[in-house]
């Protein structure tokens, strides 16, 4: 390890700003829930009371306490796989067990994950089944706790293993444009899990029905004809055999796109609340929004790839941490990626501010035209308290930790906003 490399000072200060940028956060969060958790704004009286606002606390204060360790360990994983020479054994064991780049890469990156992959097991189990049993939202069992596990990793295998294939064979073959090849190819696949998702990869988990005729199908088929809006069909999802969160969301491309809503927010809402929620999810269509955000992270993602490219040609990217670019370069240019990673991913909660400020404004716009096709915001503002009842959620978390962490903005800035409650 070469400590003056800048490659490993961006490495070990990124890793230790994303450390205590996330204990000062989650600490402040802990602290403004422990003075003013419990205090019911003057907007929510007579929708929620100081028992439900001490649930909440009790369920945010048993994760917090339980990330504390998760987030020790993390720090510890990360500074100690890199500073014992770990990764740099991994690839000297894969390249001389295999003499073969596209091998070599795929034992790495599959070693590489194994000690992280382990080391939290514990802590993923602690919080399904503990944390999350305790409080009342897990209905998981360890039969389908395994195999969920089993089938995640079949599927990121089957997407992971052609992506790693066609990045070592563009940068074997194509020096200065792999690039943009392999950019391409990561667009194709990304386009085209988003049309297969709902119809080969979601039913590996969860159960599709077709929302049944009744006053709620006919109000969101009003809804639709209303704004213009195509669906291939609004499916209910057997969330609930895994938790009692609840959520709704549209997936798909073309004429695979649907719109699947959880048992469980079916069952917790009125029939105006669920038109409401999808008038808002509605709202992101009609404004364009993921067009809008792809049209965006397209150049940005050519952009980054460009970057990496030119970057992984350094032969103090590897020399700094340890690795001998003498024997195996052509493997170790894809390391160089994993490198980079390493070097400026404990900054990325920075690019997130960007990110979430934009979703917080989306999220805005999509709630006023809610409110627009509902002729009023109360289905909304109440559909949206019950959903913050029902999944524990913080009502008024501080400002700093939202700008950092969420999203979509907290509950009672969104009431706010649509005025939903007068």
């Amino acid at each position: 390890m070469n400590y003056s490399n800048i490659f490993v000072i961006l490495f070990l200060a990124g890793t230790f700003y994303d450390f205590f940028i996330n204990q000062l956060l989650e600490f402040t969060d802990w602290s403004f829930r422990k003075k003013h958790g419990t205090e019911v704004p003057k907007e929510l009286e007579g929708h929620i009371d100081e028992e439900k606002l001490k649930q909440v606390c009790a369920y945010e204060d048993a994760k917090y306490f339980f990330w504390i360790p998760k987030n020790v360990v993390n720090l510890a994983i990360s500074l100690a796989l890199v500073l014992s020479g770990f990764y740099v054994l991994v690839f000297n064991l894969s390249w001389n067990w295999t003499n073969n780049v596209y091998l070599t890469i795929l034992l790495f990156v599959f070693l590489s994950s194994i000690p992280s992959t382990v080391l939290m097991i514990p802590f993923n189990l602690y919080r399904e089944f503990k944390i999350e049993k305790k409080f009342g939202f897990s209905n998981m069992t360890l039969k389908m706790y395994i195999l969920d596990s089993i089938k995640e990793t079949l599927v990121s295998l089957l997407i992971a293993v052609p992506l790693i294939l066609a990045a070592v064979a563009f940068i074997g073959h194509f020096e200065k444009l792999w690039w943009l090849y392999f950019g391409l190819v990561y667009l194709a696949i990304a386009l085209g899990l988003s049309y297969v998702y709902p119809i080969w990869i979601a039913p590996l988990f969860n159960k599709f029905v077709p929302l049944e005729d009744g006053e709620l199908k006919t109000k969101i088929e009003a809804l639709f004809a209303k704004t213009g809006f195509k669906t291939s069909g609004i499916f209910t999802m057997d969330a609930s055999k895994r938790s009692n969160h609840s959520n709704a969301y549209f997936t798909g491309l073309g004429k695979n796109k649907r719109i699947v809503l959880y048992d469980t927010l079916v069952n917790q809402l009125t029939t105006e609340e669920v038109v409401a929620v999808l008038a808002h999810e509605l709202g992101h269509c009609k404004h364009h929004h993921i067009t809008k955000r792809m049209c965006v992270m397209i150049p940005v993602i050519f952009a980054c790839l460009f970057a990496v490219s030119v970057l992984i040609r350094n032969d103090s990217l590897y020399t700094g941490f340890g690795f001998d670019t003498s024997n195996g370069f052509a493997a170790l240019k894809f390391v160089g990626i994993f490198l980079l990673g390493l070097s400026f991913g404990g900054f990325d909660s920075l690019a997130s501010l960007i990110s979430n400020a934009s979703s917080r404004r989306d999220e805005f716009q999509a709630d006023r035209y809610s409110k627009d096709m509902c002729g009023t915001g109360t289905p909304l503002s109440t559909a949206l308290i019950k959903l913050n009842k029902e999944n524990l959620s913080e009502i008024v978390p501080p400002k700093i930790y939202s700008v950092f962490n969420y999203s979509h903005p907290p509950l009672l800035e969104r009431i706010r906003a649509v005025d939903g409650l007068k």
